[in-house]
């Protein structure tokens, strides 16, 4: 199955590693390939923010051509739903507005999640946009947003309830239909959480893995021979300072070499390496720009 057919991608992985700017870069690279894209994220606006547009929380906005983003809202969610399901904004104002149908909503089990991701599925399912991307939130939360629906097939009996989440999990597990990308860092944490990311949500919740994207790589550009060089240029007083900036380069470099190797060699999928960009400055819509072209050369 082509990755550009897909319509759901989510962008998962331990808070810190690039999920965001990763999801960015995606959306715009499947934009440019010609699918109507929608960017989703949880109860925040970068992605307009680092594409040099304008977040308008729960109103979808467009960002370029074929592409556009959503900040998803619990409130609004379950006001939206709510408005599907009785079709009177006056009865939903009043139950929303209602101190005890907003308590007894409070006590229901991961609620905001069930209905953000309703609204996100939905989204992918009314066929408006060719392809849903979903920054989802980082490791934990994100994997007990995505076991929602299997949790309530198993605690729920047959009925409104049920059904809403038997059609969510029928997307989230089919393989033809939803990858999950697993974004890291050449880091022993990041490594680490990422194969056990891999493993819960793989055979855990049994959701369709897709690439990982390996982010911060720096690549190596050093020969052994030329290393030795470099040894002897560090003794070189008008050489020194260049010879130990290569130098440090080629540790950084090989210990991202080491930490692919481990990911490739661990985990059964194709394996997509990002650059570090401009670290001394913020992430902005060249930088986008940049990783897009890179996951569009691996593709």
């Amino acid at each position: 199955m082509s990755r550009l057919a897909r319509r759901l991608h989510v962008v998962i992985g331990k808070g810190g590693v690039g999920k965001t700017t990763v999801s960015a870069a995606l959306g715009l690279q499947l934009s440019r390939a010609g699918r109507r894209v929608l960017v989703a994220e949880v109860r925040v606006q970068q992605i307009p923010r680092l594409l040099g547009a304008e977040g308008r929380g729960y109103e979808i906005v467009r960002i370029a051509d074929r592409l556009e983003a959503i900040s998803l809202d619990p409130k609004e969610a379950m006001r939206e739903y709510a408005l599907m399901r009785l079709h009177s904004k006056l009865l939903v104002r009043s139950l929303l507005e209602n101190r005890v149908v907003t308590a007894f909503l409070g006590f229901i089990p991961s609620l905001p999640e069930l209905v953000m991701l309703g609204k996100l599925l939905h989204c992918v399912r009314t066929g408006e946009w060719d392809t849903v991307i979903f920054d989802a939130p980082a490791t934990g939360h994100g994997l007990t947003f995505l076991g929602v629906p299997q949790a309530l097939r198993d605690a729920v009996p047959p009925g409104a309830l049920r059904s809403e989440a038997d059609w969510m999990q029928e997307i989230l597990v089919d393989s033809t239909a939803t990858a999950v990308e697993l974004v890291t860092l050449p880091e022993e944490l990041a490594v680490n959480e990422t194969l056990e990311l891999a493993e819960k949500a793989g055979q855990g919740l049994g959701l369709p893995l897709g690439r990982v994207l390996l982010n911060r790589h720096v690549p190596l550009r050093f020969s052994d021979e030329e290393l030795k060089r470099l040894e002897v240029g560090i003794a070189s007083e008008k050489l020194a300072a260049a010879s130990r900036a290569a130098r440090e380069h080629e540790i950084r470099a090989r210990r991202s070499r080491h930490f692919e190797e481990r990911l490739r060699s661990s985990l059964s999928l194709p394996l997509v390496t990002l650059p570090m960009l401009h670290p001394e400055r913020a992430f902005g819509r060249a930088e986008i720009e940049a990783l897009a072209e890179r996951i569009e050369a691996a593709s």
